[in-house]
Parts: structure tokens; C-alpha cells; sequence
């Protein structure tokens, strides 16, 4: 079993900026990819940005230049610095891990979901 918590989000001021933590725990071998997803009210959950293991970084084209997604291996740890945050970006968001919890079973692993709000 896997567990995730993540942390961080909150409101800001449009402009301003945020960042979200998620730690990974449990049964884990090691860890595959990591990503962010968000959900705004009334719009399925998209993609905001993920992170290979070997580091490789791919970001929605919305978030590009603003956010910067990061992992630390050694603690099973992914951040998610937002910057220059706009009212659009105001959604729910969520940890998504790939964990390999024996050699060669994987597990996909959801975090609660942090609310994150830019007002204008």
C-alpha cells in the first residue's frame, strides 16, 4: 500500500505564487513518474505537469515559463513551484505518483487534492 500527502496551495493575489509538496510512503521499491493534475470547477481534470525519473520535465503549454516541477528522490518527494499565478489557474490539485511497489508491479497512486486559488 501507498500513501500520498501532499501540502501547500492556499490563496494568493493574481501574480502571486505558491508551492505544493506531495510525499510518497509505504510500500515503494521505487518511483516511475510523478505529476501534478488539476481540476477547476465544472472542467475535467487535466494534466499540469509530470516529472520522469530520471528528471525529464513536461508541462502543460498553459503553465510553461511559470511553473517548475521538481522531485526529491532520496525522500519519495515532488514539488510543484507556481509562480505568476492567475485566476485561471484556480483549480484543485492533485499528486498523481507511478510507484513500482516489487520489481516490475506498478501501482498509480492519487493524492486528496489541494485547493489552490489566484484572485484577482
Amino acid at each position: 500500500q501507498v500513501q500520498l500527502v501532499e501540502s501547500g496551495g492556499g490563496l494568493v493575489q493574481a501574480g502571486g505564487s505558491l508551492r505544493l509538496s506531495c510525499a510518497a510512503s509505504g510500500s515503494i521499491f521505487s518511483i516511475d513518474r510523478m505529476g501534478w493534475y488539476r481540476q477547476a470547477p465544472g472542467k475535467q481534470r487535466e494534466l499540469v505537469a509530470f516529472i520522469t525519473s530520471d528528471g525529464s520535465t513536461v508541462y502543460a503549454d498553459s503553465v510553461k515559463g511559470r511553473f517548475t516541477m521538481s522531485r526529491d528522490n532520496a525522500k519519495n518527494m515532488a514539488y510543484l513551484q507556481m509562480n505568476s499565478l492567475e485566476p485561471e489557474d484556480t483549480a484543485d490539485y492533485y499528486c498523481n505518483v507511478l510507484v513500482e511497489t516489487r520489481p516490475g508491479r506498478y501501482l498509480e497512486v492519487w493524492g486528496q487534492g489541494r485547493l489552490v486559488t489566484a484572485s484577482s
